[in-house]
């Protein structure tokens, strides 16, 4: 007699799971295939009769009950989700700074320095090469800039995957680290419609603006993200808020922009700039005292481009 092995067992598990699943699926009163399961998932329903159709069903949740977030978060048993913002997801054990046992006792000192050797290696075990090293200082500084920018952990999370797909591809060889993660979350809050500048990105990070421009082309160019351009309007909320601008304002620039695109006129421009010209524009049409220095200063572009972008608006709505 052959002995089955054990994926040849889940596999005959599994079609006789089927297999009773598919004898349940009328009822066996009124042969209904309207069958509901119980919020507890014990019994399962005929919605039409009201026959309990299976119960003493196995559930496969834990052993333990939590009533609350604290006690659920007590009682589980399982670590934190993986996260691309760490070099190694996460995966790894921490062994604490306190030299304290289960019962919170304080170690002796001979346990105290086991334990401080322990966490040496610890540290040193969790970048073993170059290119774990390379990551976990990336990794960082993407984590810091975005912390600085007010970035949310999904774009956290779409930066540090195009930084290991650089790091996957080479393209990192003969260029500064620092340069090739800034760019990383810029390239991130372009892809995914995060208004922020290339200014903004150029303040927190390490590296001048000029550099992070021509990694992003680099960048762009190798792993093919095809990117669209910066639509200004999506700077519009922000500046107006942080302006103190009102409503009225703010859907007026929204209409100064729709038709500054529908002419073409934000081809090659800089959308910043564009959207600050519209913001001046639209609080001079709505009567409110803007200078073109403070939104300048919000928007961080010169008054020179405010006023050239301006006449242009300007004379595209023929309002001059």
């Amino acid at each position: 007699m052959t002995r089955l092995t054990r994926r040849q067992e889940r596999d005959t598990e599994t079609e006789r799971t089927a297999d009773e699943q598919e004898d349940v699926q009328n009822c066996p009163e009124c042969e209904s295939q309207t069958l509901i399961t119980t919020a507890d998932g014990s019994e399962v329903v005929c919605e039409h009769c009201g026959l309990i159709v299976e119960e003493d069903t196995i559930d496969h949740g834990p052993e333990w009950r939590a009533f609350n977030h604290q006690d659920r978060q007590q009682k589980s048993r399982v670590g934190a989700p993986t996260t691309q913002t760490m070099h190694d997801k996460g995966l790894t054990t921490a062994i604490d700074w306190k030299d304290k046992d289960a019962y919170g006792r304080a170690l002796s000192a001979k346990k105290s320095r086991q334990m401080n050797r322990l966490r040496t290696w610890q540290e040193r075990i969790r970048t073993k090469d170059a290119g774990e090293r390379n990551l976990q200082f990336a990794l960082s500084e993407i984590d810091r800039m975005a912390s600085a920018l007010g970035i949310p952990r999904s774009i956290r999370e779409v930066a540090c995957v195009l930084y290991r797909r650089a790091l996957d591809e080479d393209l990192i060889l003969g260029r500064s680290i620092e340069g090739i993660a800034t760019c990383c979350l810029y390239a991130a809050c372009r892809s995914e419609n995060l208004p922020r500048s290339l200014g903004e990105v150029a303040e927190v990070s390490r590296v001048e603006r000029k550099e992070i421009g021509r990694s992003y082309i680099y960048l762009d160019r190798e792993l093919g993200l095809e990117i669209q351009p910066v639509n200004p309007k999506q700077y519009v909320p922000r500046f107006c808020s942080q302006l103190g601008s009102s409503d009225a304002v703010e859907a007026k620039t929204n209409e100064i922009l729709d038709n500054s695109l529908a002419q073409g006129l934000l081809s090659g421009k800089s959308p910043t700039g564009y959207a600050a010209a519209a913001i001046y524009a639209a609080s001079l049409l709505c009567d409110e005292d803007q200078t073109q220095s403070e939104i300048a200063a919000v928007a961080q572009v010169t008054e020179v481009t405010i006023r050239n972008r301006y006449q242009e608006q300007i004379d595209a709505m023929d309002l001059s």
